[in-house]
């Protein structure tokens, strides 16, 4: 049973002062004081402490550790799995922390467990909408929050975790996963660009390989591989060889590589596939294996110049956008097309697969996609509604008959 009572006391001033305090015993029989400047405040609390003793989800701790304290207790248990290889790489490993750091501590990372509410993870929310953030990163922070907040209920340190089923909200088109993919004529615009980058390495560098900052010489193949197979960069940099049947014609996809060098299995347990290849793709794989130096089964299918994988952000300075340092244009400059990232080769060949009359589940399938959700969140509205018309034509020349 818990019970407030009221106190007062006059300060070194002599001014009077008072509180409430709140007096209640946890299920372990241990006697507790908090104490409030108002009975509101006190009222709220004893509710809440009274539901939580009755049934067994008062956490002691709570009282005491902050949000900071469980970000940080999460981040420890994070770093713990990455050094064992458990399925937490560099790159999450610094996301995640960068998002609680950033967005939360400084937010509301002093308020007491026992303190934090729906209500408070709704108004940083808001906060972060004010201050400019983005909707995806909003929810990304979000997320991670509530991951943190799911440790530290495993850990007896709170109840419950507040954070889950608090949904970030957007103006109606703010936010969407919809993706807009290039266009054929962009890509013709950017494989005519990559090209005239290759011709003009042949040029400078006649009879020798790339060096330094010079574009590797699968360049254009390693587009069109982009746009028509749709593996993430992290995929196709990681891809070796050995995982290439080009008899059969097919890529098996079950590995991935950060920008950290970190070597892993796919994002997802769907991330492990089999992607088939045409005909005239598997011809110029075959050339561009015979035209290698790296052509082992272990050796990368696009290796840098010393046949090491590709670093994604070094290849993205050096070939796809212009290199202020050299004064070399870049692919997109070079294309004439608004900017655009590599991940829009993988847009691109999914449009593709859409347009080809591929049904949902097999898009799904083929691109790795972990939910069906996701696919239809950011392609449905690419999907053919010729089906639909004549579905109504019929309906309409029935009732009108």
């Amino acid at each position: 049973m818990a019970t407030i009572t009221k106190r007062k006391w006059k300060t070194g001033k002599g001014e009077p002062r008072e509180a409430w305090v709140l007096a209640y015993t946890d299920q372990a029989g241990k006697r507790h004081k908090e104490q409030f400047p108002r009975r509101k405040e006190a009222d709220t609390r004893r509710i809440e402490v009274e539901g939580q003793v009755s049934t067994g989800a008062f956490r002691e701790d709570a009282k005491k550790k902050t949000v900071v304290d469980a970000i940080d207790l999460f981040v420890k248990h994070l770093e713990k799995r990455h050094e064992r290889e458990e399925k937490v790489t560099t790159m999450y490993l610094r996301n995640t922390t960068g998002q609680l750091n950033t967005h939360v501590k400084m937010h509301i990372g002093h308020i007491k467990l026992s303190e934090l509410t729906a209500r408070a993870v709704s108004g940083l929310i808001d906060t972060l909408k004010d201050a400019g953030v983005g909707i995806p990163t909003v929810r990304r922070v979000i997320g991670a929050l509530s991951r943190a907040l799911r440790y530290a209920v495993s850990q007896d340190m709170v109840a419950a975790n507040v954070a889950q089923g608090v949904r970030v909200t957007s103006k109606r088109g703010e936010g969407s996963e919809k993706v807009t993919p290039p266009s054929k004529a962009e890509l013709a615009a950017i494989q005519k660009a990559a090209r005239e980058v290759e011709l003009t390495l042949v040029a400078t560098q006649p009879g020798k390989r790339p060096k330094g900052n010079q574009p590797p010489s699968w360049l254009t193949l390693g587009i069109m591989f982009a746009a028509t197979t749709g593996l993430r960069a992290s995929e196709q940099w990681a891809l070796r060889w050995g995982k290439l049947d080009l008899t059969a014609g097919s890529v098996k996809v079950d590995t991935r590589v950060d920008a950290f060098g970190t070597f892993s299995v796919t994002k997802s347990e769907a991330g492990t596939r089999e992607v088939p290849l045409g005909a005239a793709h598997v011809n110029a794989l075959k050339q561009w294996r015979i035209d290698s130096k790296f052509a082992g089964d272990d050796d990368f299918v696009f290796p840098d110049t010393e046949g090491s994988y590709t670093r994604h952000t070094n290849f993205m300075k050096r070939n796809w956008k212009s290199d202020k340092k050299t004064e070399r244009k870049g692919i997109i400059e070079l294309a004439a097309i608004e900017d655009i990232g590599w991940h829009a080769l993988r847009h691109f060949a999914i449009s593709t697969w859409i347009e080809a009359g591929l049904s949902p589940k097999a898009v799904q399938t083929l691109a790795g996609h972990a939910t069906f959700q996701i696919t239809m969140d950011r392609y449905g509205h690419l999907f053919p509604a010729e089906s639909h018309k004549i579905a109504m034509d019929k309906i309409s020349s029935d009732l009108f008959a």
